[in-house]
């Protein structure tokens, strides 16, 4: 008997299932009605991962396996005795929020490395997810392939029936039938029941391609040269408002695209040219209440794809390469765009080693020269769960007499790794230099992390240094000259009498800060959860205490409030609560009051999402920040920060969305609005307006981007 306590080592020998091979058309609309589906296999031998692990589940589901010379095709039956009226989805966008929704998911490792997988994830209204996942660590959820699903909901449950085309997977010729590793998994959200073929621990989870089955009997077809070509074509209409009205207007037409070609089995090759992201999802402002850097996400397609093969890609705080150095006039919030002129991505993912690289070169503008931008990373794979690897990149900006830009060069070497020695085990490391031809400048970083993952406990340790002359030109530091140790663990309790409850994890984490040259002390932050609970329908309630010590010795202000140079200590309180976010009315606040530095501060946060159908969902989060007698100047000031979003369907390819946000620190307000039109696979017309504007002032900056893009996979 597997019970809730027990972590348990993959079996010796895998469960399998066949594969049935299919001679009659199948057409793909949710029903399962064809003849080839009653003859084929039926997997349903599920395991409970959640809410407790192992034991009898609620929600009963059957997976059936066909394929052709085109396609794999997947069959699934998801029971629920409640039909209908027991779904929840939350809206119809592509990559949807996991945790949210009900979702059956398919994993498939087509060249059994048992360290990699492709995912194919679906909601009973057929919207689609997918990602690809590296170590169960690692998840690259922005990567898009070519494939369908349709879904039918019943009264009794909802089916779902995938076609996922060989061309778009990658695997190795066999003249035999081939065994595939593959997992499924089903999160019936009301219940946040998640089970899972075949079994696997509740402390891991489905991408775990260690635990995977084997699906056999496959017949392929060689494997194809499989060549995406999406060409691109948008105009693309300014209007800036000046302080003082006058206006300035410009039209722009602009023709682009991108190749991928899969060269073999476990190599790509992505081109892009004249390169746009006018379609890419806008940063979301923060206001900064520490004296470290903030980390803006990267969200721009052509970049994120892929994008966890790099070292560091997956570390906090220490990123040797971070693309959104690339294109963008800086990695901070809001940066303006840069025109780039070409790109080039290699990525060969073997089962022993990884080879990558990217060349980019980007436009020269008013202020700054045209620059260069390369990456080579190689990855070795070492026992079953381990590697190592390397990585340069290199940043030249050229020089432009007429502009008095001169020459600039940066380079990074970083050497990195990955030990898992068992599966309770993982250990990351890192090492990277730099050297900046500025001031002919040489620095270091560094990263270490171990941790442990059980049933009942986790607990881990995290040290970083970041000397003060490291600059990797094309990455992303959390500060310089700060060495950061970050130990701690939390204790999880699953109550078997109190079933409301689905998990209680109290613990504590320590922050501890000081200088790289000289060992100065800079901040401790103690961080205590006595109280960590996770409720059975996904709502969740924190109680947190922080006792927190600062040497600011420098310089420094928040939020425009002078911090004078001083020791303080200082303690502060978090409350932190959320409704179950699945359901049509989702709320969720936290709120954070005590000292903060020679004051006292308290931020409130307030969110809440109405979503009444899937194909309406309204969104609205507040932050308010309360200084009371803060700084060298004693100041009582507050900010707001308001955001509001809407998104509309009229089904998963027809969709529009508009975003607001207003921040009275720098008193700008920012609309988004955006309509797709999906009318092929991964082909869309975008129409997107921006606008930028500011309360105190009648500056204002606007666009309007009319875009198509179509999608042909040969």
């Amino acid at each position: 008997m597997l019970t809730a306590q027990t972590n348990f080592d993959p079996p010796a020998i895998a469960p399998s299932f066949r594969a049935t091979p299919t001679f009659e058309s199948i057409t793909l609309d949710g029903k399962l009605s064809e003849s080839s589906w009653q003859l084929a296999e039926v997997v349903k031998d599920f395991f409970r991962m959640e809410p407790r692990q192992g034991g009898k589940y609620l929600y009963e589901t059957e997976v059936r396996v066909l394929f052709d010379k085109r396609n794999l095709y997947f069959g699934v039956f998801c029971k629920d005795s409640v039909g209908r009226k027991g779904i929840r989805v939350q809206d119809y966008r592509r990559d949807f929020i996991y945790g949210d929704n009900d979702v059956f998911y398919l994993q498939l490792d087509p060249q059994n490395l048992k360290r990699y997988c492709t995912s194919f994830q679906t909601t009973p209204l057929g919207t689609q997810r997918d990602l690809q996942a590296f170590d169960d660590t690692n998840r690259d959820s922005d990567w898009d392939a070519l494939w369908r699903v349709r879904t039918h909901v019943t009264d009794s449950g909802y089916y779902a029936e995938f076609a996922i085309p060989f061309k778009s997977l990658r695997y190795d010729r066999q003249t035999d039938s081939a065994s595939w590793g593959v997992t499924f998994a089903r999160m019936a959200r009301r219940d946040y029941e998640v089970t899972a073929y075949p079994q696997i621990p509740q402390a891991y989870s489905p991408y775990r391609m260690t635990y995977a089955a084997q699906m056999k009997g496959l017949v392929l077809p060689p494997p194809s040269a499989n060549i995406r070509i999406q060409p691109y074509g948008l105009v693309q209409y300014n209007k800036s408002t000046s302080p003082t009205e006058q206006i300035t207007e410009r039209t722009e037409w602009k023709a682009g695209g991108e190749i991928k070609w899969a060269i073999t089995p476990h190599s790509v090759l992505d081109v892009t040219f004249n390169t746009d992201f006018a379609q890419a999802d806008v940063d979301r402002a923060v206001n900064n209440l520490t004296r470290f850097n903030v980390f803006f996400p990267e969200r721009r397609q052509f970049f994120l794809e892929n994008s966890g093969v790099y070292a560091g890609a997956n570390i906090e705080g220490i990123n040797p390469f971070f693309s959104r150095t690339i294109g963008l006039a800086n990695s901070q919030f809001n940066a303006g765009s840069v025109p780039i002129d070409a790109g080039l991505r290699f990525t060969d993912r073997a089962q022993k080693r990884t080879w990558a690289g990217m060349y980019v070169r980007q436009r020269a503008t008013d202020f700054q020269g045209a620059a260069n931008f390369g990456v080579m990373r190689y990855l070795k794979n070492y026992g079953k769960q381990n590697n190592m690897g390397a990585m340069i990149t290199h940043r030249l900006d050229e020089s432009d007499p007429g502009k008095g830009f001169l020459q600039q060069q940066n380079t990074t070497v970083t050497v990195d790794g990955f030990i898992r020695p068992d599966d309770t085990w993982t250990i990351q490391y890192l090492a990277s230099a730099s050297r900046d031809n500025t001031n002919d400048s040489l620095g270091f970083a560094g990263s270490f992390y171990a941790g442990r993952f059980l049933p009942k406990w986790y607990y881990g340790w995290v040290s970083k240094v970041v000397s003060e002359k490291y600059v990797p030109g094309m990455g992303f530091v959390f500060a310089q000259n700060t060495i950061h140790h970050n130990p701690g663990g939390y204790f999880i309790w699953r109550p078997k009498k109190w079933k409301f409850i689905r998990r209680f994890d109290p613990g504590f984490f320590v922050n501890y800060y000081h200088d790289a040259n000289d060992l100065s002390f800079q901040q401790t932050d103690l961080y205590l959860f006595p109280i960590y609970t996770i409720f059975q329908d996904g709502s969740f309630f924190e109680y947190a205490i922080t006792p927190t010590w600062q040497n600011i010795n420098f310089n420094f202000n928040i939020l425009g409030i002078p911090i004078a140079q001083a020791t303080y200590y200082y303690t502060r309180h978090r409350l932190n609560y959320r409704t179950d976010q699945s359901k049509k009315i989702a709320m969720n606040g936290s709120y954070e009051f005590g000292d903060y530095y020679n004051g006292k501060l308290a931020t409130t946060n307030v969110g809440a999402r109405i979503a009444p159908i899937p194909n309406i969902a309204i969104t609205f989060n507040y932050e308010y920040n309360d200084f009371a007698a803060v700084g060298s100047e004693l100041r009582n000031q507050y900010t707001s920060l308001l955001t509001g979003g809407l998104r509309l369907a009229w089904d998963a390819n027809i969709q529009a969305s508009v975003f607001y946000q207003y921040n009275s620190f720098n008193d700008q307000g920012r609309w988004n609005v955006r309509g797709s039109w999906q009318f092929a696979p991964l082909s869309f017309l975008y129409l997107v307006f921006n606008e930028t504007n500011f309360t105190t002032s009648l500056e204002r900056n606007q666009s309007t981007i009319c875009k198509i893009s179509y999608l042909k996979q040969f």
